[in-house]
């Protein structure tokens, strides 16, 4: 009974499966019709339209239509008979592919059969094969071995023959390839076989060696070497002065054969470089033994208890090697260069003699600094020697700049932080001491014209002249990183500076008319023009180029904007201070110029309360004089130019004449003029004030004092002019404010306001300004 009900079910599923799939037959052929239709009417809308009379082209039309139908019958026939044919083709074709492909499978299947087979076989043999080629490959390593040992015993057996036979070029010629043969072996793990090496050679050098430096060494005494004291007359040349040259360049070029195993076998007793050193050649071996007697002399007097090795002397030490340096330069150049150069060996004999000196110099300051860092007096003591060493070492004796010298002892970090630290606390002790000084703010050349053009005071100038004594100091010192330190030290030494200035400039700002506060404001100038002189000398470009890449360790962090302008050299490393210095400058400018102000406003204020409108016109005078009431003014202006003149340096003062001008302009025109109303005379009296008596005032300083007055200037202008012209000025202004069009256009050729005024020599003032100023005018009060 159940088989039938689902039988029945499932029939009714197919049922509903089916009149679903009917619907959307029949809704798809709807909207498939109705696209036609929609076709259709857009086909006749196109090709009739509205027009009745184009129904005549109803025939044209069907007949295109039918054509174009036949057309695509006859390509659907076409395309549906060569389908098939095409489909057989390419189901043949891919029939054929498989076929193929199952035959290359099966034979890929045979092959690798047959290979692992193959393999499994040959194992075996091929385990057999590698044993063999190892024992094969060890035997080779042992023969080489042998062969190696068979050399060495060879090459020493050699070595003994020649040395008993007294050839010692043959005996040369046999540690050379003795060396070379070790040198091979460098990177050899047999490490037995190198220790057995290199102790052979070095038997064999020394016995060499010593011989060598034995008849050398002979032969240099002959020669009177070394000469440790000048010679107080000049010494004969020996008789046998010919053989001993001989000898002498024999010996020379046999030892210069030696460098090789020598330079090998120094480098297993060589002791590091010091981290502050850089790495250089040793020295050639002729040379190490002629500073042997030199070397023995140096440890006598300056190393155990004897009286000359004193900490508190460095000068000692350093002195007398500049002194052996200069006594046998000339036995170098004369004697020894010439058989180099023979030789083909590129080496300077006198900078090799300065070189060896050198490092008993070098041995024994980084011996003695570490012992001075807790003795400030000492410490500083050993460090101007050093300098002073150094700038001989590199001038007198021409020490070449890519070998160390003595400062990169200074370098090392404990010694070089303490030498910073000992720089900073000097400098503060000079400068608090200056400062306390009953001259510190009065210059040394204030009685010499032409020196003092700064007005510098003292405690500005020796605080330059100690920065400059700090970077002629660090200037010669090989590392920028260290140089940049001190810079870093300046920078920091220039704002504490700048810092007490500030201090007491507001201590005397109670009195900025003062000497003093003068002196502070020349004080405050000075260092900003020695600054921006350094910013432009070479060597603080080079060290600003040195702070891009290094800067940063140094001088903390530094922006992209600082980076790239300190890059292209548009900034300084003093810019930030130089912004500093400049603030406080205009600060106390401006200071100074209120006081002046305030002294010249108070002078000025009958003048302000002068009856302009009723003084006489300039036809009723005999002669036009100064206003009385102007007197006071002028005088204050006078004896505060003269004063500052005298205590301001000249680039400043320009600055405060130029600054009160403006001022004082501004002044006059909005307290005297602005707050008065003048008739002719009045305004002629404002004029002759003017022109005749202030400008001149400030005409001792420039050629044209009137161009710092525009606003007075350009008042008086206004005021002195005649009725007239002044009459068709005030027309014009009021013209051009109420904008009347039409009476501009009855008079095109009518000027603008600014070209009149123009006219006139008034440039400053605006119309409005103008207008404001003819108003002013008594003449036009009844107008």
């Amino acid at each position: 009974m159940a088989a039938p009900a689902v039988e029945h079910h499932n029939n009714s599923m197919n049922d509903d499966h089916q009149s679903i799939n009917d619907s959307d037959s029949e809704s798809r052929r709807a909207s498939e019709d109705v696209s036609y239709m929609d076709h259709v009417a857009e086909l006749v809308e196109r090709e009739i339209g509205g027009d009745l009379k184009s129904l005549r082209k109803v025939g044209g039309l069907l007949e295109k239509l039918t054509a174009e139908n036949k057309l695509l019958e006859e390509q659907v026939l076409t395309v549906s008979s060569s389908v098939p044919l095409r489909v057989a083709a390419a189901l043949s074709a891919a029939e054929e592919s498989r076929t193929k492909l199952e035959a290359l499978l099966q034979k890929e299947r045979l092959l690798s059969n047959t290979l692992q087979q193959h393999l499994q076989g040959a194992q075996s043999w091929a385990d057999g094969l590698g044993q063999t080629l190892g024992q094969l490959d060890t035997l080779e390593r042992h023969m080489k071995y042998l062969q190696c040992l068979a050399r060495v015993e060879e090459l020493s057996d050699s070595i003994q023959q020649f040395l008993m036979t007294n050839s010692i070029w043959e005996a040369i010629e046999a540690v050379g390839s003795m060396a070379a043969l070790d040198m091979g072996l460098k990177e050899s793990g047999c490490t037995h076989l190198q220790a057995f090496l290199r102790e052979t050679l070095h038997f064999w050098h020394k016995i060499l060696k010593d011989k060598l430096a034995s008849d050398f060494e002979e032969v240099l005494t002959q020669l009177h070497w070394p000469i440790v004291s000048p010679p107080t007359q000049s010494l004969s040349p020996p008789a046998n002065a010919q053989e001993l040259s001989s000898q002498l360049e024999l010996l020379v070029s046999q030892l210069l054969s030696l460098q090789t195993s020598d330079d090998l076998i120094s480098e297993k007793k060589e002791v590091p470089t010091r981290p502050g050193l850089p790495q250089t050649p040793p020295l050639s071996l002729p040379v190490q033994i002629m500073l042997l007697p030199l070397s023995k002399r140096f440890r006598y007097h300056f190393t155990g208890n004897r009286q000359t090795n004193s900490l508190s002397k460095p000068e000692w030490y350093l002195t007398q090697i500049l002194v052996w340096m200069g006594h046998n330069s000339n036995f170098m150049e004369e004697k020894i260069q010439p058989i180099l150069d023979r030789a083909g060996a590129n080496v300077n004999a006198k900078v090799e003699l300065c070189r060896g000196l050198l490092a008993l110099a070098q041995e024994k300051l980084a011996h003695d600094a570490p012992r001075l860092l807790y003795d400030d007096a000492l410490f500083c003591h050993l460090v101007d020697e050093v300098l002073q060493f150094e700038k001989e070492l590199r001038s007198t004796h021409a020490y070449p700049s890519t070998y160390p010298g003595a400062l990169h002892i200074l370098l090392e970090e404990a010694v070089f932080q303490k030498w910073l630290s000992v720089e900073r606390k000097m400098a503060v002790e000079k400068v608090d001491a200056m400062l306390s000084t009953e001259g510190a703010w009065s210059s040394q050349y204030k009685d010499i014209t032409d020196v003092d053009e700064l007005k510098a005071p003292d405690c500005a100038e020796t605080f330059m002249t100690l920065l400059l004594v700090i970077t002629d100091r660090y200037r010669s010192l090989p590392c920028p990183r260290a140089q940049l330190s001190f810079l870093a030290l300046q920078r920091e030494l220039v704002d504490d500076f700048r810092i007490r200035l500030t201090q007491v400039m507001k201590e005397e700002s109670r009195q900025p008319l003062g000497a003093r506060y003068c002196a502070i404001l020349n004080a405050a100038n000075y260092i900003s023009t020695v600054l921006s002189d350094w910013g432009d000398n070479v060597f603080f470009l080079q060290l600003q180029q040195a702070a891009v890449s290094v800067g940063e360790e140094v001088l903390g962090p530094l922006g992209a904007t600082e980076s790239g302008r300190l890059a292209s050299l548009e900034g300084s490393l003093f810019e930030e201070l130089l912004a500093l210095l400049e603030r406080l400058r205009g600060d106390m400018l401006g200071r100074l110029l209120d006081a002046v102000m305030r002294d010249v406003k108070e002078k000025a204020q009958p003048y302000c309360r002068d009856r302009w409108i009723s003084l006489p016109s300039q036809c009723d005078q005999a002669t036009m004089s100064l206003s009385s009431s102007a007197c006071p003014l002028l005088l204050c202006l006078r004896d505060h130019l003269l004063q500052l003149q005298q205590l301001l340096c000249l680039p400043l003062f320009q600055m405060f004449w130029q600054g009160l001008a403006e001022r004082l302009d501004l002044f006059l025109y909005q307290d005297v003029i602005l707050y008065n109303h003048f008739n002719e005379g009045g305004a002629a009296q404002l004029q002759f004030d003017m022109t005749r008596n202030l400008f001149p005032l400030f005409g001792h300083y420039c050629k044209r004092p009137e161009n710092f007055f525009k606003h007075v200037k350009e008042a008086c202008i206004i005021l002195n002019l005649k009725v007239g012209p002044a009459l068709l000025l005030c027309d014009m202004l009021k013209l051009a404010e109420e904008g009347l069009e039409d009476e501009a256009s009855l008079r095109p050729q009518q000027p603008t306001p600014e070209s009149a005024l123009n006219e006139l020599g008034v440039y400053k003032l605006s119309p409005s300004d103008v207008q404001i100023l003819l108003n002013l005018r008594s003449a036009w009060l009844n107008h």
